[in-house]
């Protein structure tokens, strides 16, 4: 595995998938001024065994903003802000839904971050937006430092345009692509809880997946990472293959323009400069 040590002159933004499907989530970012994790679903010694991985030490670690309150991202949140002393941002409504879930944190701790908003942390810069999705009240969120600009997007049902104008011309995008419509349909889930994850407060599958990035991706788009895909309901190959069918068929520069990347459970991935 690719490890990129950080330089003191190196002033790029950087980001690493640490682990993205539907059983846990978590994106670690690096500007030279911080250090910030997005969502923690696993375990704290599983997040501090994938930094590890990438070269990276979680006690450098200063911010961690959390999307919303489903389990698969927020199971480390308590243990990693107690550990850690972690500046820990979420919406007001996600706030009162997870604290219950995550045992008692430090005041300090508790950082009430709303969405459509901007937060600037020194060099890096946050804007939250909300998003369609079966939670208290939902949120993701863009990241700029030094001109450059990561979209994290997965646990949404379908994206309006207010948020593909958020979004739009991003340097990276964490995009989410759950399910392949056929293995979901086929598939031995009960009947609701397919209606729910087909549902505007569901999940994108491979398709609508693509679909967004056709929107939203522009001549500064150089990494596409494919996130949260469901054990049962997806593969990478389903979906590499899906997303780059459609943006080929619509004449985007699959692997020239810019790159597909995978992401897993347990695996992270390699550290990248945008």
């Amino acid at each position: 595995m690719e490890i990129v040590v950080t330089m003191p002159n190196d002033d790029s933004l950087k980001i690493s998938v640490l682990a993205s499907s539907s059983s846990g989530n978590a994106t670690y970012i690096e500007t030279p001024k911080h250090r910030v994790l997005v969502d923690a679903g696993l375990s704290g010694i599983k997040i501090k065994r994938a930094m590890e991985s990438i070269g990276k030490d979680i006690n450098t670690v200063d911010s961690l903003f959390v999307t919303h309150e489903h389990t698969d991202h927020i199971k480390g949140v308590g243990v990693l802000a107690r550990r850690y002393n972690l500046n820990v941002y979420a919406n007001q409504k996600t706030w009162e839904a997870m604290l219950p879930k995550i045992g008692k944190i430090s005041e300090d701790e508790i950082n009430v971050f709303n969405h459509n908003k901007v937060l600037s942390l020194d060099d890096l810069d946050v804007e939250s937006f909300s998003v369609s999705h079966d939670a208290v009240d939902p949120q993701f969120y863009k990241f700029y430092h030094n001109g450059k600009e990561f979209v994290i997007l997965t646990d949404t049902g379908y994206v309006s345009e207010r948020v593909q104008k958020t979004i739009e011309n991003a340097d990276g995008y964490l995009m989410e692509c759950n399910h392949d419509v056929e293995m979901l349909r086929e598939g031995m889930y009960p009947w609701p809880l397919k209606q729910r994850i087909l549902s505007e407060k569901g999940h994108l599958s491979n398709e609508d997946g693509a679909h967004t990035l056709m929107d939203v991706i522009g001549n500064n788009t150089k990494q596409i990472f494919l996130g949260h895909l469901s054990h049962e309901n997806n593969t990478k190959a389903v979906a590499r293959t899906e997303v780059t069918q459609v943006l080929e068929d619509h004449d985007f520069g699959v692997g020239h323009d810019f790159k597909i990347h995978d992401t897993d459970p347990a695996i992270a991935d390699s550290l990248i400069a945008l």
